[in-house]
């Protein structure tokens, strides 16, 4: 008997057969369809000059402290 493990390509292949005995065999098109609509691009993406000023900001704040003059 051939052992099909976790990780492995066969192994991979084995459980997608498990998901579709089990859930219907549109599975993994109804799945990637929620994903789809879950996913709303927004925030930086939809307003790049809202991202140049926030980035300004964070290069602002500094964690090293100020510059100390070496002699």
């Amino acid at each position: 008997m051939e052992h099909k493990m976790a990780g492995t390509k066969a192994g991979g292949l084995k459980a997608a057969d498990t998901n579709r005995a089990k859930y219907g065999k549109e599975f993994y098109s109804q799945i990637g369809r929620k994903g789809g609509k879950n996913g709303h691009t927004g925030g930086f993406a939809a307003n790049p000059a809202l991202a140049r000023i926030a980035g300004a900001k964070g290069g602002r704040i500094s964690r090293r402290g100020p510059a100390k003059k070496v002699a």
